[in-house]
């Protein structure tokens, strides 16, 4: 066993030099705030829609997803239905007019910034507003990042499990520190191949070795028939409510607010490219998304049903199937998925303090050099309260994650889908949809039973598009310059 910790541990040092070495290159490569943020708007396909899937999926792909299929069997696919639609709608509908959208607006580089110059808000209220939400909840979406490395580094080495989050959130502040957009993407693009290779040698192997479908789904329903059923949750033998199907088919709607994936739409080098991205996006996470169920349900025939947490599944079986070597490469995929997001999150946070506070706010005229170290010194800031918030060891990445991502696709998806199509859309009205949306989330998901089951990203998403559609109607007409940028950027 120490000699298995040992060649894993030489692997993941290996991984984490050559990530920190990217993060150096990057770092070269980054002359003002539009490199830092954006990478200078140069990414190709390949880069764009690995690095968006990358940074969306994040460790709840390797933990949380296979962690709910072990415990509930097939019924937990309905999450990735809905994710895998959703990705698709978000690369159709938003990418191609957010890229051209965000350069008109006077080459927006932040969320916060493209709605203020959308809506011509001088005030920056606004802008404000957007980049405290984008602050609150990306502080939770980065926790459960840091807690999903704290779960492999204590699984895999047994180390105490705060110091498991402390070199976790070490080797990712490192390189996102000095490289930036470029360094954040350039990684996802390696992290987001290496995660969905893991993803498929483990359930392969693992059929192989059952040998093949029929006698893997005699042993995985053996104890509960119910474990292949698309609709009763095996951890409690009922059969899905309604609210239950609909509350995960609606985690497809977190994608049109989620910050870290629209910056990827607005820096690809060119919209003639988006197609391409498109089509390399939706197969990359159709892939993850069925190998991660699979590898819950296989989990079961490897693993006894008593394990003790769910989300290390991938983890143990890893374990108990290959050599050293090759588990340590395969878990690498984890820490991979955790930092692929985790980078993402903490450099929009960044972008936020940083374009939409401190410039926008306290130092209009500051320089593009003060920028990128204000960004820099912004992440490692927004890394040590998450780091706080991660070292609660019972906090599930699952949870995290959905309570982030419901405040987020609630938030920022409906305002800016209007932003995007809506001629008559005002600032009053997407600071209402902001603000309801977001709220809608924080105050549903205190209260439970009944309708209060619902995923709340779903009331907050229905009442923010209500409350943009009714507040612009009863305030003033957006200016006649902002109606003709609209209209110019429909025109393309």
């Amino acid at each position: 066993m120490v000699e298995n910790s040992i060649t894993i541990g030489i692997t993941f040092a290996l991984y984490l030099l050559l990530m920190l070495g990217i993060g150096l290159v990057a770092w070269k490569r980054t002359n003002d705030l539009s490199d830092y943020i954006l990478g200078g708007r140069s990414l190709g396909p390949w880069t764009a829609a690995i690095s968006a899937g990358a940074s969306d999926m994040s460790g709840w792909l390797l933990l949380g997803l296979p962690g709910a299929a072990y415990v509930s069997g097939l019924s937990a696919s309905w999450i990735a239905i809905g994710l895998l639609a959703g990705t698709w709608l978000n690369w159709l509908i938003v990418a191609r007019r957010l890229r051209i959208y965000s350069f008109v607006a006077s080459d927006s580089l932040t969320l916060p910034e493209f709605f203020a110059q959308r809506f011509r808000d001088n005030s920056h209220l606004l802008r404000v507003i957007s980049a405290i939400f984008i602050l609150l909840f990306f502080l939770f979406y980065t926790s459960s990042g840091l807690v999903a490395g704290g779960k492999l580094f204590e699984t895999v080495f047994g180390l105490d499990y705060t110091l498991a989050v402390t070199v976790g959130t070490l080797a990712i502040v490192s390189y996102t520190f000095f490289g930036g957009f470029l360094a954040v993407s350039w990684t996802d693009l390696i992290q987001g191949l290496m995660m969905v290779v893991a993803l498929m040698i483990v359930p392969v192997i693992a059929l192989v070795d059952m040998g093949g479908f029929s006698e893997a789904a005699s042993r995985i329903t053996a104890d509960s028939p119910q474990l292949l059923s698309w609709f009763k949750d095996a951890s409690t033998g009922e059969t899905l409510s309604v609210i239950g199907i609909v509350s995960s088919l609606a985690w497809g709607l977190g994608y049109f607010g989620q910050p870290h994936i629209l910056a990827r739409f607005a820096a690809i080098r060119s919209e003639n490219d988006i197609p391409t991205s498109r089509f390399i996006a939706v197969t990359w996470s159709g892939i993850g998304l069925l190998c991660a169920v699979a590898v819950g349900l296989l989990g079961l025939a490897y693993v006894p049903r008593d394990l003790g947490d769910s989300e290390t599944i991938f983890m143990v079986m890893v374990n108990f199937i290959f050599h050293p070597v090759v588990a340590g490469v395969l878990l690498a995929a984890i820490l991979a998925a955790v930092m692929s997001t985790v980078d993402s999150q903490l450099l929009v946070s960044s972008s936020a303090l940083t374009d939409d506070f401190y410039k926008a706010i306290f130092r209009k005229d500051a320089s593009s050099k003060e920028l990128v170290w204000i960004g820099r010194f912004a992440v490692v800031g927004i890394a040590v309260i998450a780091y706080l918030l991660a070292l609660n060891p019972d906090s599930t990445v699952l949870g995290l994650v959905s309570y982030a991502w419901a405040g987020f696709g609630a938030a920022f998806g409906p305002a800016l889908v209007m932003a995007l199509f809506w001629r008559r859309m005002n600032r009053w009205g997407a600071l209402a949809g902001i603000v309801v949306g977001g709220v809608t989330v924080v105050l549903w998901s205190m209260v439970s039973g009944g309708i209060f089951d619902l995923y709340e990203i779903v009331p907050g998403v229905i009442f923010a598009y209500i409350a943009i559609y009714v507040v612009s109607l009863a305030t003033t007409e957006p200016a006649a310059e902002v109606t003709a940028e609209f209209d110019s950027v429909r025109s393309t």
